[in-house]
Parts: structure tokens; sequence; C-alpha cells
């Protein structure tokens, strides 16, 4: 993990703008560069990611912005077998949670066959542009967001 952090005073909503990065369009924006990020809970070590203007663990707002590694191992892991109609030709396709390996979390597909995933396995993570499908199924704002997906190593 890079020591890339950033320190962000929230003390009120109006702090938490569109293109802040505690919210998903400045996520996204950070991600279609190249980083990934979390917010780092100072007073209880929690992680974020996406990053969120307030700790889910603790309730705290007293939080660091950190760029996060894009390597981790998978956690947990499910095949989608049935998915939304515009993704019916890519099923079946596997998801896992991957623990990165700075401890945060983080949900996404696996570009691998199911039968290849176990728990344990290291993982990268690819920032990757949006696909045709992927921009028709977004919305507007949402359309030129990067795709985030695993590759096994």
């Amino acid at each position: 993990m890079t020591d890339d952090s950033t320190s962000y005073e929230l003390e009120s909503p109006e702090d938490v703008t569109p293109d802040n990065p505690f919210t998903l369009p400045g996520f996204f924006d950070a991600m279609a560069d190249g980083e990934l990020l979390a917010a780092h809970c100072t007073d209880c070590d929690t992680r974020l990611v996406p990053p969120r203007p307030a700790c889910y663990a603790c309730g705290s707002r007293a939080l660091d912005l950190e760029a996060q590694p894009k390597r981790g191992t998978i956690v947990s892991y499910t095949e989608v077998r049935v998915p939304p109609d515009p993704f019916l030709d890519r099923a079946p396709f596997p998801v896992a949670i991957v623990e990165l390996d700075s401890g945060a979390r983080l949900t996404g597909r696996v570009d691998a066959s199911y039968d290849d995933l176990e728990i344990d396995r290291p993982v990268s993570l690819s920032i990757r542009e949006p696909g045709a499908i992927e921009r028709e199924v977004a919305r507007d704002h949402e359309a030129e967001w990067p795709i985030h997906v695993f590759e096994l190593e």
C-alpha cells in the first residue's frame, strides 16, 4: 500500500460536494485516473471503499483519504447465473469479495472461470473503461464511470 493519505475536514453536510472524493462521482473520477481510494477512520482504523463521509463502524467523521493497493485475496465468492437482462450473454460469471492488502474489502466481478476461484487466492484489480452494455444500463451521470474487475494472479 502506498503512504498517500490526505486529511479532509468534513464538519457539515455542505462539505460533501459532488466532486469531493467522499462521494461516488469523486470516487469514480479518481478510479478513472487509475487510483483506488478508501476513507480511513482514524478513530477505529476501519477502511471504507468507496469512501464515505462517516465511518459505518463507529460513526466518526475523523477520516483520512488513502490510496489503496490493487492486490488482495478472495475471502468469498459466488457465481451469477441469472443476471439482469442486459448481461444474460455474459452469464455465468464469478463475483468475489476481495480483502485488499490494506484490509479494506471490495466486491467485484472476477475475470476467470468459477472453477479457478478459491478462498485466499491472490487477485489484482484492473480498472477498465465501461463497455456498451454498461453505458446502456447506467444512469446518465454514471455512463463514463470506470469498471473494476479482479484478475487471478
